[in-house]
């Protein structure tokens, strides 16, 4: 076995090689790197935007809010899907659309899930709540409507004091009650807690406390403190740090160039553009060794003459031999 182990290298240049001393020296290389990198270039670590943390700071905002996700007047409300079968924010180029042949599959009623369904879990413990929202769910839609629109009305007019909102009387009915308790749930923290939708014992799934906090604008204006628009570049850990966004950073890069950047690209596709640009990149460089004349490239460019540079001036200098040239 030797001896055609010999046989078969003979003529081949060979140096010898301390494998444990290359890992060493690689590993101290990258750790020193990360270090590095860790140090000058990390990423912040915000604590997570919470919604107590928004009805605390903002509590007019919060109230306006829970108002308009109860009246259906919110962006989510009128978003798409895979929320609803609104139309506000869907996306798509030309007859290319996936998320409305994706549908509704993540449905949010943004009154039953926002404002209805918190109140009556709490509403037990209540009773001058509970009044309220048999009030309020008995009523017409018609009235239902007058009731929050003059809420509307009257928050605009509304006293902010800290944390504590002060609304003018009005013909609000329910509403009053149903939105001085919303008020109290958010700035106690319950309502981060009870917009979770995960049936399991852990919770992973931030979708609706999310979608209230976007329809906030806290979102946008926490976001805006760290370069995190989508005018801007930047990424960072989102809510729950799953599952972390660094490698999001080749996907944002498609939104800081022409045509991503521009209309009608820029306002009709959205994030569908990027999307497909990725999805178009993922697929050339997956099927690259079969696509005539690009599979040649790694020949053309010579690329591997510069890693195997050692190899390739190694054989300029060996002496030809009688063998060279002869195929069997």
């Amino acid at each position: 076995m030797m001896a055609r182990k010999k046989l078969y290298y003979r003529g081949v240049p060979t140096a010898p090689y301390d494998l444990v001393k290359e890992f060493l020296a690689a590993l101290l290389v990258v750790t020193v790197l990360v270090l590095l990198f860790t140090v000058f270039l990390s990423s912040p670590d915000e604590p997570p935007l919470s919604i107590k943390q928004v009805a605390q700071q903002d509590p007019a905002g919060f109230l306006q809010t829970s108002v308009g996700e109860l009246n259906g007047s919110s962006g989510i409300a009128g978003y798409g899907p895979p929320y609803n079968n609104s139309s506000g924010s869907v996306q798509e180029l030309g007859p290319f659309s996936p998320q409305r042949w994706a549908g509704v599959h993540i449905p949010v009623n943004t009154a039953q899930d926002y404002v209805l369904g918190p109140l009556s879990q709490v509403s037990f413990a209540n009773p001058a709540l509970s009044r309220a929202l048999t009030q309020y769910n008995t009523a017409s839609a018609g009235q239902q409507g007058k009731w929050t629109d003059a809420y509307t009305t009257a928050l605009g007019k509304a006293t902010v004091n800290g944390s504590s909102v002060s609304v003018p009387s009005c013909a609000c009915g329910p509403v009053t009650r149903m939105m001085s308790t919303m008020l109290q749930l958010g700035q106690r923290g319950a309502m981060d807690g009870l917009l979770l939708t995960t049936p399991g014992y852990y919770q992973t799934d931030y979708t609706r406390p999310l979608l209230f906090l976007a329809d906030s604008g806290a979102v946008a204006a926490h976001a805006s403190q760290f370069h995190l628009l989508g005018t801007q570049w930047g990424v960072m850990n989102e809510t729950g740090n799953y599952p972390g966004q660094a490698w999001l950073w080749l996907y944002t890069t498609f939104y800081q160039i022409w045509p991503f950047n521009t209309s009608p690209m820029g306002t009709a596709a959205g994030d569908l553009g990027p999307v497909v640009a990725i999805m178009f990149f993922t697929l050339l460089l997956t099927f690259l060794p079969w696509i005539p004349g690009l599979n040649r490239l790694p020949r053309y460019l010579g690329v591997y003459r510069l890693i195997w540079k050692d190899y390739y001036r190694a054989q300029k200098r060996r002496p030809a031999t009688p063998t060279d040239g002869v195929q069997s």
